[in-house]
């Protein structure tokens, strides 16, 4: 079964890695529907896919057989991670065993004040054999995390934390996936806003492992917007 998923996950380098998401109050929020994007994201080349909870990945396995990068997005009072935040939610994701689970690897403290750390290595104890990637902030969480053992390492959340506002990936040709690449062991995912081909495939010659792309492809009410938008202004 490992060699089975290690030959999986290798398909998925160089290539593009589609995200099949939407959030309740989203038009499009619907196992099923999410089900259906992925088969039309393997249709048009995606070698993989990103997908949050355990019912949207149960019916996108049905559908295509891709890796999947799996998720739970989940709100908590005491915390402000909110992708796979606890242990409640890798054991949603372990019923439906997806290729790779993501999670939060920033520096903020996890519900019940979990430090990161502690979080991980219980999960490497409890599932050995299960592969994770760490969604990062900064260049600093980025190797903290490649430290810590993560199997692969993510820019997801660049521009979306306090210590990362006003970063953007793409900025000064990528420096900030740059310098990841350049002093991480693990292999890096590119991901957060490549929002165009020619990025994600600047990404990959930057040596990116593969490119996680999401709203551009997948949430059609923000690329109606944007041309709503240019047509107002």
């Amino acid at each position: 079964m490992k060699q089975q998923t290690n030959q999986s996950i290798m398909q998925m380098k160089g290539k593009l890695i589609v995200s099949c998401q939407a959030l309740p109050d989203e038009p499009l929020h619907s196992s099923f529907i999410m089900g259906r994007m992925a088969l039309a994201a393997k249709t048009g080349g995606a070698c993989g896919i990103r997908a949050n909870t355990k019912e949207d990945i149960l019916e996108i396995q049905s559908q295509v057989c891709l890796p999947i990068i799996g998720i739970v997005k989940r709100d908590y009072s005491d915390s402000s991670v909110y992708i796979t935040p606890t242990f409640k939610e890798v054991e949603e994701l372990m019923e439906v065993q997806p290729e790779i689970i993501a999670l939060d690897a920033t520096g903020s403290l996890r519900p019940g004040n979990m430090e990161l750390s502690d979080f991980f290595f219980c999960l490497k104890e409890r599932y050995p054999s299960q592969l994770w990637m760490a969604d990062c902030s900064t260049v600093e969480e980025a190797l903290y995390a490649d430290a810590l053992g993560f199997d692969f390492i993510g820019t997801t959340m660049v521009g979306y934390t306090p210590q990362s506002k006003g970063m953007k990936i793409e900025a000064d040709d990528f420096s900030i996936l740059r310098q990841i690449i350049q002093h991480a062991e693990h292999p890096v995912i590119a991901e957060g806003n490549i929002d165009t081909p020619a990025k994600a495939k600047r990404v990959i010659e930057l040596g990116a492992f593969c490119v996680v792309v999401g709203s551009v492809i997948t949430r059609p009410q923000l690329i109606t917007r944007s041309f709503a938008q240019a047509l107002k202004d």
